[in-house]
């Protein structure tokens, strides 16, 4: 490649970048201006990608986890050829744009995973790298390497002082991922000045002792260098890669180069004139892409036809070689459950008390036989979970088919990762651990929502009734925290057959993620003979036991709550109150249902109602109405048996039934 030619594209990078944040009058400018040079040997010389058809499955992945720098990944998608215009790039950071100030995976094609806050597509990627390595040791066969692609990532040091990517490079390193390369652009810049205030780890010793292959550059616009190191870090498959590469924010601008001001704001009108200028371009001229340049990204990003095309008639022979392994793919590739797995679903009949996280362990094993790609694991509480798939061994290092993962005490990284390996869509993967631990998952599980992708996540030993691990351990606010998430399902199942059910629906789900919220202590059975079978739980919220006559009032209960409520209802009819009771374990799920259905279970003109769940009261308003009660916890709690503190909390039926009494009285 003509070397001048080479420098003006990636000049030319730099410049569609100041003038993109400029014109939107905010932004982040220098980060990009940096990266060109990086980006350029990315998307010209090292990943394999198709712009005609973005969701190839055996693509390079790129996540741009210095998601602040998003104009530089639009920049290269509309020059090698993306659904993506130069009006799009004039549009940066509008209303409706294609082009957010961060990236956005729903809004654009190209934008593999939604990036922003910083060290989560760094985590993301590890869950990528797993996923592609599980692809490829159920799928792969000698002379057929489906899956064999790689995954690229920009990160920041700001992604390396969030601790979210200690945690996945820790996990990364364990596990030996050596289809990861990532490239950190080491400017020495934050929002507050130099890194020095805050920032002297030795990254280099740091990424050597996670046991990750470390390469440094000292010049990150030296091209030739960067291809090298990728080409190191692309042969060195034992490991993951780091590239350290030393680089200049705001890369040409006479007075805003390697100053603080740079990363969050433009450069300003004159300064961006002083910017082209300095690289040979006209000052008045904006957004301006010379054919040659437009021809040398158009022709890298048409490289990409050719290897999906082979990519295509490598997977016909293997169909007809491997027809079972061919369909199973299709099918996951597809978003498809196999038909018949819902009739593995366990019932589980009235007698010993069960809890409701051991059921969700017995519903697990009972169908991850007919679910090849459900697999995931525990933040280290897979015996507290009740989590493990008995029958499958553990993805390791040394056996990438397996299906329980070990993330160890890392929840953080758990929920980052689940994104990423949801995001391969074919797998449907499940972390779990205490519900009080969802606050150290909560960005990831934002972001999940964000992208309406679906990972499931088990919550167990859900409320005060845990018992003596005490305060510290009892979720309070946690359930209304995941409630106000928009575009996630929260479940709160009240026995076994309710979580057998919950799991039907969070496996039956497309657009968001789920959570399954489960107890440690034991709960009765509810028979389904006499009640409602818990199938219904598909509604979100239903007429679990109907009053004999015309109900004066309503009682709803979630989850472990649910029984108290079945049995006030009993001590109500004795004392000539009829009482109506609804199982709600889905606010979510209910808020879908049609007005009609919503009519039928909670009518308008019925507004007694008591509302009885062990966490906080928020959000309960809006089932009660302003004639209604909640008896909920609004206090801390305390270090007692499971038992005893729900009965000092006010959950018994005698409870229950006082203050259903006031109600209609």
């Amino acid at each position: 490649m003509n070397n001048d030619k080479e420098q003006r594209a990636i000049d030319t990078v730099r410049i569609l970048s100041a003038d993109a944040v400029q014109k939107a009058e905010s932004g982040h400018p220098g980060t990009a201006m940096a990266l060109a040079p990086m980006g350029h040997v990315l998307w010209t010389q090292a990943m394999d990608y198709n712009p005609n058809n973005p969701k190839w499955a055996n693509r390079d992945r790129f996540i741009l986890s210095a998601g602040h720098a998003c104009i530089l990944q639009y920049n290269f998608l509309y020059l090698t050829g993306y659904d993506i215009g130069m009006d799009d790039l004039k549009d940066f950071r509008q209303l409706h744009s294609k082009t957010a100030g961060h990236p956005e995976k729903h809004l654009l094609d190209g934008v593999e995973v939604t990036t922003g806050p910083l060290g989560q597509g760094f985590a993301n990627g590890i869950g990528m790298a797993i996923a592609q390595q599980y692809m490829a040791a159920r799928f792969n066969k000698p002379d057929f390497d489906l899956f064999d692609h790689k995954i690229y990532a920009i990160c920041s040091d700001g992604d390396l002082m969030e601790g979210v990517s200690a945690e996945a490079a820790s996990l990364a390193g364990h596990l030996k991922l050596g289809n990861i390369i990532y490239l950190y652009d080491d400017n020495h810049i934050s929002i507050e000045g130099d890194t020095d205030i805050t920032f002297t780890d030795d990254t280099v010793k740091r990424f050597e002792s996670y046991d990750w292959h470390v390469q440094e550059l000292d010049d990150g616009n030296d091209v030739e260098a960067l291809s090298e190191a990728v080409k190191e870090a692309k042969e060195e498959t034992g490991r993951p890669s780091l590239i350290k590469v030393r680089t200049h924010i705001a890369y040409g601008s006479p007075n805003k180069q390697d100053t603080g001001e740079a990363h969050g704001s433009p450069l300003g009108e004159e300064e961006v004139k002083l910017v082209k200028k300095n690289f040979g371009f006209d000052p008045e001229a904006k957004f301006v892409v010379e054919d040659e340049v437009l021809e040398l990204y158009r022709n890298a990003g048409k490289k990409g036809e050719k290897k999906e095309q082979e990519w295509k008639e490598l997977f016909k022979k293997y169909k007809e070689k491997y027809p079972e392994l061919a369909n199973e793919y299709e099918q996951m590739a597809n978003g498809k459950l196999p038909k018949g797995w819902e009739a593995k679903l366990p019932v589980f009949e009235p007698g010993d008390k069960v809890a409701t996280r051991k059921a969700s362990g017995k519903t697990l094993n009972a169908i991850a036989g007919d679910l090849p790609n459900l697999l995931g694991g525990s933040a280290d509480l897979a015996p507290s979970t009740a989590t493990e798939l008995e029958d499958y061994g553990s993805f390791s290092a040394s056996a990438r088919e397996g299906r329980n993962f070990h993330f160890g005490v890392r929840e953080h990284a758990m929920g980052a990762i689940l994104n990423g390996m949801a995001l391969s869509n074919y797998l449907i993967p499940y972390g779990a651990t205490f519900l009080i631990f969802s606050d150290y998952m909560r960005p990831p599980i934002r972001l999940a929502a964000i992208m309406k992708i679906r990972p499931i996540i088990v919550f167990t030993h859900d409320s005060i009734g845990l018992g003596e691990d005490g305060t510290t351990h009892q979720p309070v606010e946690q359930l209304i925290g995941l409630r106000a998430v928009p575009d996630i399902i929260v479940i709160r199942p009240a026995d076994a057959n309710e979580t057998s059910q919950a799991w039907r629906v969070a496996l039956q789900h497309s657009g968001g993620p789920v959570a399954i919220v489960l107890t440690r202590q034991g709960l009765p059975i509810i028979d389904q003979e006499k009640y409602t079978p818990a199938k219904a739980l598909e509604k979100g919220a239903y007429i679990i036991s109907e009053a004999e006559s015309e109900p004066e009032l309503i009682l709803i209960g979630t989850g472990s709550e649910v029984q108290l409520v079945l049995a006030a209802q009993e001590q109500l009819k004795e004392q000539k109150i009829q009482a109506r009771v609804v199982s709600m374990p889905s606010w979510e799920i209910f808020e879908n249902q049609s007005e009609a259905y919503k009519e039928e279970v909670f009518p308008k003109n019925l507004r007694k109602r008591l509302a009885v769940e062990a966490a906080s009261p928020m959000g309960w308003c809006k089932y009660v109405t302003d004639e209604g009660d909640v008896i909920g916890v609004d206090t801390f709690g305390e270090s007692a048996p499971g038992e005893e503190i729900m009965q000092a909390y006010g959950f018994t039926v005698e409870h229950v039934v006082e203050r259903a009494k006031a109600l209609v009285s």
